[in-house]
């Protein structure tokens, strides 16, 4: 299990060290707050990209984020 959570975290490792990381804490949190919501959205097999866009567009709009994709079974 660990070495699962080791190779999802990779990437945004990598990421961190060739955009030489965050510069405030705010930065820090939104980044956190993505890959969390990334890997998420992997792990339950759903489009990140279009689980970020309807956050946006629902944010736009002035509603709330729609939740987390369900598990699919």
């Amino acid at each position: 299990m660990n070495n699962e959570a080791e190779r999802a975290l990779r990437h945004w490792v990598i990421l961190r060290r060739i955009s030489y990381g965050t510069r405030t804490a705010q930065d820090s949190r939104v980044l956190a707050m993505l890959a969390s919501v990334i890997e998420t959205c992997r792990i339950l097999q759903q489009r990140q990209w279009r689980y970020l866009e309807s956050v946006i567009d629902n944010r736009r709009a002035g509603f709330l984020a729609p939740p987390l994709p369900a598990i699919i079974c």
